[in-house]
């Protein structure tokens, strides 16, 4: 298991190496989402690495990474998620990344972009958000990561599963083939880490005023069906950041990687290619 001992964490993450024959490869850096791992890119993961060194990361407590303990309890603020990421960046010895970040990950991919824009040759924002959580959803998450920590996945699953996911992916036989394997990955995190993480997204702070100083070609793309965070909260994000090229996933929800992973992958590859020209 690939731990790096990095900012005071045990930072789990994969790392495909440069292609065959490739050692001067750029590089790809994954960020997940809420509730998920470096999992959620396998098809993207898979469709790149021979052209590109893929590097999947699981944020603090989530995944394989453990929760990180701090004075007031776990801790996982999304400066703190920032730090952990530049500090394993600097571990692999990757100076400047192409960095896709979903949701959560997202939130850490603008921090990176707007504050370190020499560390971050392209962006892409899939499913997320630069404002702060809408304030009608922030107790409903408070209340589910108390009852996640006390009582496990179970009685919160039928209001999570539509948030993650969108009625095309729940409605079609592959409906197992995506969920069960999240499931599974839910089932193995510490719990109380896993509160520390909700926690994080729903009391983040903006970042709307910093997306004018992201420099890198940015591609910002959404589910048609995301509801956790909708494709007005992408259209703000492309209005504030120059020449942000905005894409719409039809039949997808808030894990547009894994409910429609070839359209995903097309963009990302896309994106990539013009910004080598």
């Amino acid at each position: 298991m690939p731990l790096a001992e990095v900012n005071g964490i045990r930072f789990h993450h994969t790392d495909t190496g440069p292609p065959p024959g490739r050692p001067d490869a750029e590089t790809i850096v994954f960020g997940h989402g809420l509730l998920f791992s470096g999992w959620m890119f396998e098809p993207q993961v898979e469709a790149l690495r021979e052209e590109y060194r893929c590097v999947t990361v699981d944020w603090r407590g989530q995944g394989g990474t453990p929760p990180v303990a701090g004075s007031d309890g776990y801790v996982a603020d999304m400066d703190s998620l920032l730090d952990d990421l530049l500090a394993l960046l600097d571990h692999l010895g990757l100076p400047a990344v192409h960095y896709v970040g979903l949701s959560m990950g997202g939130f850490v991919g603008m921090r990176l972009a707007a504050r370190h824009p020499e560390r971050v040759r392209t962006l892409a924002l899939l499913d997320t958000s630069a404002g702060p959580e809408d304030p009608e959803k922030v107790s409903q998450y408070r209340l589910l990561a108390t009852v996640y920590r006390w009582l496990g996945f179970g009685p919160v699953r039928g209001r999570v599963e539509p948030l993650m996911f969108g009625p095309t992916l729940l409605d079609s036989p592959r409906r197992d083939e995506v969920v069960e394997p999240w499931l599974a990955t839910l089932r193995t995190v510490d719990r109380k880490g896993m509160r520390a993480a909700i926690l994080g997204v729903t009391d983040r702070l903006p970042v709307v005023d910093e997306l004018a100083n992201i420099e890198a070609p940015t591609l910002v793309a959404v589910g048609a069906d995301d509801v956790a965070t909708p494709v007005a909260k992408s259209e703000a994000i492309a209005s504030g950041i120059a020449g942000a090229r905005l894409e719409v996933i039809a039949d997808a929800g808030h894990s547009s990687t894994v409910e429609q992973p070839e359209a995903v992958t097309a963009l990302l590859r896309e994106h990539l290619a013009a910004a080598g020209r």
